[in-house]
């Protein structure tokens, strides 16, 4: 299987089109050409994962952080750019899925609502486009036996595509009329005198992105000169689409069995609290890593409980401040327990590929009780 199409399956799981701008996801080293037989998945692309992969012949490793966060001047065997120098040399590519897959359905931050019992939770900031964009529903009215014709070749280009069906469509018998003019070559009729003739109203949905291919494989197989059609925008889902996750939980639950959860799918050894520990929790926000000035967001929703990666002082400051409790679990361990998922998702989709977990990525911080 090449890199290619282990990317559309990617795509898939975590639709690039959801990350932040500010971002560096997709393929950053490689060849999309090129056949992988193995993948390493992994956090950060660290001296020892890059050994790892070395040592298990990884082709292609997935990484969460990308390995190149900014323009590199230079790639040389030392500073910052040696791993990138030698993932080169080495043949390895990488690609990266970051806040796509922190944004994605399912995803990090999904995950981490399901761990403290958010239900239906919803981004709280960092909004970014549908990545299925615009659709139109395209209308035409063909003869009757040329509906198939037309109908199939306007499926063949990319229409009637709805969630996991295609060639989806409706289909309703009508009668169309039309008088041909002077200059005029109708493919029924003649000139000057009106025509009814029995034919099929086809309407079908097109992603905006393949409506021109669609319109031209209709004009290429219709019989009439001039083809009556029609295309309509159609209004986008409300859904939104961003960073973090708020909701009120399934159950109240009082603040030390939600530590005890998030222990358990987590892996956590430590976690920092702020605010108060003995607190019935009704409703919580999270945000995997790093999330900002996000935490405004859920101090103005009024949150009992924020779990996330790191926090900086002065958001520190202002949970306490507005009472909300705090729990920050370390950056990369917020993230590190959605692989096991990713894995199995991939998986799925690439069953010849061999898949596997870095046991090197670790978080750098090493936790101790003073």
């Amino acid at each position: 299987m090449k890199i290619k199409d282990i990317a559309d399956k990617i795509e898939k799981i975590a639709p690039l089109k959801l990350a932040q701008d500010w971002d560096n996801v997709g393929l950053l080293i490689g060849d999309l050409q090129r056949n992988v037989k193995n993948i390493l998945l992994t956090i950060d692309v660290t001296s020892e994962v890059l050994a790892e992969a070395k040592r298990l012949k990884t082709d292609l490793i997935i990484s969460y952080h990308p390995v190149i966060w900014d323009g590199l001047k230079k790639i040389t065997t030392n500073g910052q750019s040696s791993v990138v120098y030698e993932l080169i040399r080495s043949h390895i590519a990488v690609f990266s899925i970051h806040t796509a897959l922190d944004s994605a359905i399912g995803g990090v931050n999904d995950g981490l609502a399901e761990i403290i019992g958010i239900v239906d939770g919803q981004p709280i900031g960092d909004y970014v486009a549908n990545p299925e964009g615009d659709n139109y529903k395209l209308v035409v009215f063909i003869p009757i036996e040329s509906a198939a014709k037309v109908s199939n070749a306007v499926f063949a280009a990319g229409a009637g595509v709805i969630g996991n069906y295609s060639n989806c469509g409706f289909a309703a018998e009508g009668t169309g009329t039309f008088l041909p003019l002077a200059g005029a070559r109708p493919t029924i009729g003649k000139k000057g005198k009106l025509e009814k003739v029995p034919e099929i109203r086809f309407e079908t949905i097109v992603p905006a992105e393949k409506l021109d291919a669609c319109i031209a494989a209709m004009e290429k197989t219709h019989p009439y000169e001039t083809p009556a059609f029609d295309c309509y925008k159609l209004y986008n889902s409300p859904n939104k689409f961003g960073l973090g996750r708020i909701g009120k939980l399934a159950r109240p639950m009082q603040l030390n069995k939600i530590i005890e959860r998030i222990k358990k799918y987590t892996g956590a050894k430590a976690v920092g609290i702020i605010g108060s520990k003995k607190r019935l929790i009704k409703t919580a926000a999270v945000c995997a890593g790093s999330c900002g000035k996000i935490i405004n967001s859920v101090i103005a929703a009024k949150a009992d409980l924020y779990l996330t990666g790191e926090l900086k002082h002065p958001h520190a400051l202002a949970a306490q401040q507005a009472n909300l409790t705090c729990i920050c679990l370390s950056h990369t361990v917020s993230e590190r327990f959605i692989l096991k998922k990713f894995a199995k998702q991939l998986q799925k989709q690439a069953k010849e590929i061999t898949i596997k977990i870095s046991k090197k990525d670790a978080d750098p911080f090493n936790w101790k009780i003073l």
